[in-house]
C-alpha cells in the first residue's frame, strides 16, 4: 500500500472513528500530502523516523513559523501512530520528537514603571485606599489574583509580616509581607474596611461593603497602567512577574522563589531567569522596598 491510499485510510479513520470536523480532516490532509511529496509516495511500511526528521527539516529550511511546523509535525506523527495501531511500520514513536513551541517572556515592570503605577492612585478616597492596597499586596507577595481577591482578615500576621496563602489544590504556603504592603493595609484596614461588616471574612471590600471581583482589579490596573502611560499588556498577573523577576534580579534563590510562587514544577519559575539575567545578593525587604 502507497502512503497516499494510507493517508486516505487514516482520513476516513479521522472522520468515522474520531468524528472530526471537515475543516481539521482538510487541514490534515495538507500537511500529509506535503510529508508524501518531500519523502516520496513509497510504501507505507517503509516509512520510518528519518523520513520524518528529513521532513521537519525542509519544513525548517522553508523558513516556516515554529507554530506551523508543530501542527505539520503533530498531522504525521498522528499518521504514524495509525500506521502503526494498524501494523503498517514499526516505528518508535517516542522517537519522533516534534519541535517545541516557544515560551513567551512575560511582561514585566520595571521599579520605575511600578512607582508610577502606584502613584496614580488617589490615596484621599475610599477606593484609592483599597486600589493601593490591592496593588501593594499583589506586587509586594507574588499572589494570584484569585488569592489576592479571596485571601481572609485571619490569613494575614501583620506582627510576624507573613500570610498564609492557599494556592491551587487548596495547598498551603506561607509568603512574606513587605514593610509597604503592611502598612498600606493596615492604613485601608482604619480607614475604610473597619467601617464596613464585621462578620464579612474578606479583606478587600468595597466601600459599599461588597467584595472586590477579579474583574474589578484587573480594570483599575488597566486604568492606573493608561494613566502612567505604560504602553504593556499589562493585568494583575503582571505584578506577580514583575515580584518574581525582581527577587532573581535581587540574588533570591531559584528554589525560594518558586515556594513563594507555589509553583509545583521548578520549571515554570525557570521562565523568569530568561526575563533578567542580572542577580545581586539581597534580602526580600530590600529586594521590595521602595
Amino acid at each position: 500500500m502507497k502512503s497516499s491510499e494510507a493517508i486516505e485510510g487514516y482520513l476516513t479513520y479521522l472522520t468515522a472513528e474520531k468524528g472530526d470536523g471537515q475543516k481539521t480532516i482538510k487541514a490534515y490532509q495538507k500537511d500529509l500530502e506535503e510529508f508524501t511529496s518531500l519523502v516520496g509516495d513509497k510504501e507505507a511500511s517503509e516509512l520510518n523516523g528519518d523520513d520524518f526528521i528529513r521532513f521537519l527539516d525542509c519544513l525548517s529550511q522553508k523558513g516556516l513559523k515554529k507554530s506551523s511546523l508543530i501542527r505539520k509535525s503533530m498531522s504525521v506523527r498522528g499518521f504514524y501512530k495509525y500506521l502503526k495501531n494498524e501494523g503498517q511500520v514499526n516505528v518508535v514513536l517516542a522517537d519522533l520528537v516534534s519541535p517545541k513551541k516557544e515560551k513567551r517572556l512575560p511582561n514585566v515592570l520595571s521599579e520605575e514603571e511600578i512607582d508610577s503605577l502606584f502613584s496614580q492612585v488617589d490615596k484621599e478616597t475610599k477606593k484609592g485606599k483599597l486600589d493601593l492596597a490591592l496593588l501593594e499586596l499583589d506586587y509586594g507577595s507574588g499572589l494570584r489574583v484569585s488569592e489576592l481577591v479571596n485571601i481572609r482578615k485571619d490569613q494575614i500576621n501583620y506582627k510576624g509580616g507573613y500570610l498564609k496563602i492557599f494556592g491551587k489544590g487548596r495547598k498551603e504556603r506561607i509568603v512574606p509581607l513587605g514593610e509597604e504592603a503592611n502598612m498600606t493595609i493596615q492604613s485601608y484596614l482604619e480607614e475604610v474596611r473597619n467601617d464596613l461588616s464585621a462578620k464579612n471574612p474578606y479583606l478587600f471590600l468595597h466601600p459599599d461593603g461588597k467584595r472586590v471581583s477579579r474583574q474589578y482589579f484587573f480594570l483599575r490596573i488597566k486604568h492606573y497602567a493608561k494613566l502612567a502611560g505604560i504602553n504593556k499588556t499589562i493585568s494583575p498577573h503582571t505584578l506577580r512577574h514583575s515580584f518574581a523577576t525582581r527577587l532573581l534580579e535581587k540574588g533570591a534563590q531559584l528554589k525560594d522563589v518558586q515556594a513563594l510562587l507555589g509553583h509545583s514544577q521548578i520549571e515554570t519559575t525557570q521562565i523568569y531567569t530568561h526575563v533578567s539575567r542580572t542577580l545581586e545578593t539581597s534580602s526580600y525587604d530590600k529586594s521590595m522596598k521602595r
